[in-house]
């Protein structure tokens, strides 16, 4: 049996049931198509004292993310987001050269680079040492390590803003990653910590966001579960767009004062302060009630899961079966790890989507894991005109749609997969 990796409990109750996959970032180089691949069972289960989804940790980390084919940078509506947030952030906590920025999983300096320009000190900690070496080359400290409990006792109490921008997923151990935090963090310092938000997930079946090297999958019930054993406090949350609906949680130590030291500076004496402060509860109760309101926190809800996914497979498969038998090529757009997942869960190989593209250069020339799809620019599109272009990285399906709008000028049609598939006109 199984613990849960935050409370111990033994895990019983299955989620999601994806089968046997391969791991979602191990795309594959032409010469080892003739190769056996390693497969793990992908299955993802609910602890049910605190409602963490979860599963397994089958592969170390160290496999999974040493040497990482994803780059933050290729997405243009992810670089807003971040300069947005620098922004935001800068001014609401009031930092400058005297403060100190620490983001854990900092990529290829995407977010640090904007804090940088404004003259705040940062500093990256990223484990892919391809990836870090292309923030340093950047100019931004960076160093390759994993966060936990040892490297947090290396910065202990200096990080003034201390940034988990989708990261806290795909730590195994849980634990020793948010005691890292709190002993990271300043006295008077302020934690931001981004992940795609449960709630989401479970509402519009996006099971696809199941992979290998994403451990667990949070509420903000949970998190605050989780925050607080470590005696760190959730003193507000928004609700952000990205990864399909993802929750910004900032947290400060328990004994440092409530939500008062985050809020803005009010612009005159006649209780604004008091209202930031009573808007940051409000917001913060707001999304627990929806999470409440859809049954979070009940079991049934996460059993009744999986009939959902098998639904959005059958829907795919309907629709790219259709389509070949009447003579229309396929394309997908985009080679994220959840095109792994939704492709080898359905078991859509080159016999329904001719290939996909993707903007990222390492994914280039490569192939989808497990469905062997081969991986092009998004120049090919152009040249082979296919009749449907099936968005699978769909949480930026906006984006894609609009610097593609070309593929209608042959009659070309964009497809979403999930919930259910829909072809938009």
């Amino acid at each position: 049996m199984i613990p849960c990796r935050f409370c111990g409990a033994t895990l019983s109750e299955v989620f999601a049931d994806l089968g046997v996959q391969p791991l979602s970032n191990a795309y594959l180089h032409p010469d080892q198509l003739l190769e056996a691949e390693p497969f793990y069972p992908l299955v993802a289960q609910v602890c049910g004292r605190c409602f963490l989804v979860q599963v397994p940790s089958l592969v170390t980390p160290e496999h999974l993310f040493s040497d990482y084919a994803y780059f933050s940078s290729y997405s243009d509506s992810w670089l807003a987001h971040a300069r947005d947030y620098a922004r935001a952030i800068t001014a609401r906590l009031g930092l400058g050269a005297r403060s100190q920025v620490v983001e854990i999983a900092s990529n290829d300096g995407y977010l640090l680079q904007n804090f940088r320009e404004a003259g705040i000190p940062v500093l990256g900690i990223e484990p892919a040492a391809n990836v870090g070496a292309v923030a340093r080359e950047r100019g931004i400290e960076t160093w390759t390590t994993f966060f936990g409990t040892a490297a947090a006792r290396e910065i202990a109490g200096r990080a003034d803003l201390l940034i988990a921008n989708n990261v806290l997923a795909h730590v195994p151990d849980l634990n020793d990653f948010v005691e890292g935090l709190r002993i990271a963090l300043a006295p008077q310092g302020t934690i931001t910590i981004e992940f795609p938000h449960l709630l989401q997930l479970v509402r519009h079946v996006q099971f696809d966001t199941i992979y290998h090297e994403h451990f667990s999958y949070f509420s903000l019930m949970t998190v605050e579960k989780v925050l607080d054993a470590h005696g760190l406090q959730v003193v507000d949350v928004e609700e952000i767009p990205t990864h399909g609906g993802s929750l910004r949680v900032y947290a400060r130590h328990r004994d440092a004062g409530g939500g008062q030291a985050i809020l803005p500076v009010p612009s005159d004496p006649r209780g604004q302060d008091t209202q930031d402060r009573q808007d940051c509860l409000s917001s913060t109760a707001a999304v627990l009630r929806k999470e409440r309101e859809l049954g979070l926190d009940r079991l049934e809800t996460y059993r009744r899961f999986d009939e959902s996914v098998r639904a959005c497979k059958r829907s795919l498969l309907r629709f790219l079966i259709g389509a070949r038998e009447k003579g229309k090529r396929v394309a997908g757009y985009g080679a994220p790890a959840k095109a792994s997942t939704l492709l080898n869960y359905c078991g859509a190989r080159t016999d329904l989507i001719d290939y996909t593209v993707d903007r990222s250069a390492q994914k280039q020339g490569r192939f989808v894991p497990g469905v062997r799809i081969p991986i092009h620019a998004p120049e090919e599109l152009a040249a082979t005109k296919p009749d449907y272009v099936l968005v699978l990285a769909w949480n930026l399906r906006d984006e894609i749609m609009g610097q593609m709008a070309h593929v209608r000028d042959w009659g070309g049609q964009f497809v979403i997969p999930v919930p259910l598939t829909e072809v938009l006109a």
